[in-house]
């Protein structure tokens, strides 16, 4: 994290005042305004918010994934080992994805080309940054990729459709950690799959992010997931990072109304509440965004302040950060900026 405005050491993923925009023809739909985060070597970062936020946006936008048109980065710093990844080329780029970056996407059954089999497609990304590598080598390396996520390297030539979706996901994890990236972009990994086979694939991504010290950034809206798994946690809305810290303290003190509102509908075993607190209202247009705080509509602590004036990032203790105009003056300090 950033502490007085200097970069902490272990830094390997900073992120600064993204903006991505969408041109649709119902106008220009902010995805990202601004967001700012950073992952530290051999942390993990949750990424937590309602469908549409844009958890994923962000996601794509550090690859540059962002399909140009209708997507564009309007504005913002990717920063990657010190390195600024809108600066490079996209054949620069290209050699990042995979080997220095990975990702593992929301849905195995499209992220899987099903014309070729499994250990061909594990074998392609080897092969293409690793080119000074004999094929069998590769090939043998691409097997134990396999057996790594519990597949018998016996169904290398086995294609998508001969697999579970449980069997395709942890193809997917054997493809993204082919090259051990540093840094793991997982969006939504267990989404489709039943609870039991969701523990055993999260656990298998730790097992192997801890053999190389990965670095990874967990987009869910699990938030037990996110206490399980994660070293700190990033609350978005609207394209907004609203809070941000060490996962214990977020969780303790929940200090901005919307996160406070996420627990809220959280059930819980030790509450005596008989119904759910759901949030009031939805998340606004994206293309019609207020001028001010963007959870003004459904905030029950706002005031009339928020209505107009944009809240900046305050930090209210050792990187625990929150958007609010309530912690303005109660010991937070105004970043002045979404850093």
């Amino acid at each position: 994290m950033r502490k007085g405005g200097e970069d902490m050491p272990g830094s390997l993923l900073e992120v600064k005042n993204l903006h991505i925009h969408y041109s649709t023809d119902e106008g220009v739909v902010r995805a990202l305004n601004g967001a700012s985060i950073t992952i530290e070597e051999g942390k993990t970062l949750g990424l937590v918010g309602e469908t549409g936020a844009g958890k994923s946006t962000l996601a794509r936008g550090i690859l540059r994934l962002i399909p140009d048109p209708p997507g564009k980065i309007i504005d913002g710093e990717i920063l990657f080992e010190g390195r600024d990844l809108l600066a490079l080329s996209e054949e620069e780029m290209m050699k990042v994805r995979g080997r220095d970056i990975s990702m593992i996407f929301q849905d195995p059954m499209t992220s899987l080309n099903p014309v070729l089999t499994v250990g061909d497609q594990i074998l392609e990304v080897i092969e293409t940054h690793h080119r000074e590598m004999a094929r069998e080598e590769a090939k043998k390396k691409a097997e134990e990729m396999l057996e790594m996520v519990g597949i018998a390297k016996g169904r290398y030539s086995d294609y998508p459709h001969q697999f579970s979706g449980g069997m395709k996901q942890r193809v997917v994890i054997a493809i993204a950690l082919a090259c051990r990236p540093k840094l793991l972009i997982a969006d939504e990994p267990t989404t489709a799959l039943d609870v039991t086979i969701q523990a055993q694939i999260l656990d298998m991504i730790n097992q192997l992010k801890r053999r190389d010290n990965t670095s990874m950034l967990l987009i869910t809206h699990d938030l037990g997931v996110v206490a399980q798994n994660c070293d700190e946690v990033a609350i978005v809305y609207a394209g907004e990072i609203v809070e941000v810290g060490n996962i214990k303290d977020v969780y303790r003190e929940k200090l901005h109304p919307y996160t406070n509102g996420l627990f809220g509908s959280v059930p819980s075993l030790s509450s005596t509440e008989r119904r759910l607190r759901a949030i009031d209202g939805m998340m606004p247009d994206p293309t019609r965004l207020p001028g001010g705080c963007k959870f003004y509509e459904r905030c029950p602590r706002a005031a009339e302040r928020c209505r107009s004036e944009l809240p900046k990032l305050v930090e209210c203790g050792p990187g625990h950060k929150v958007r609010c105009f309530e912690y303005y003056g109660k010991g937070g300090t105004g970043l002045g900026g979404d850093e």
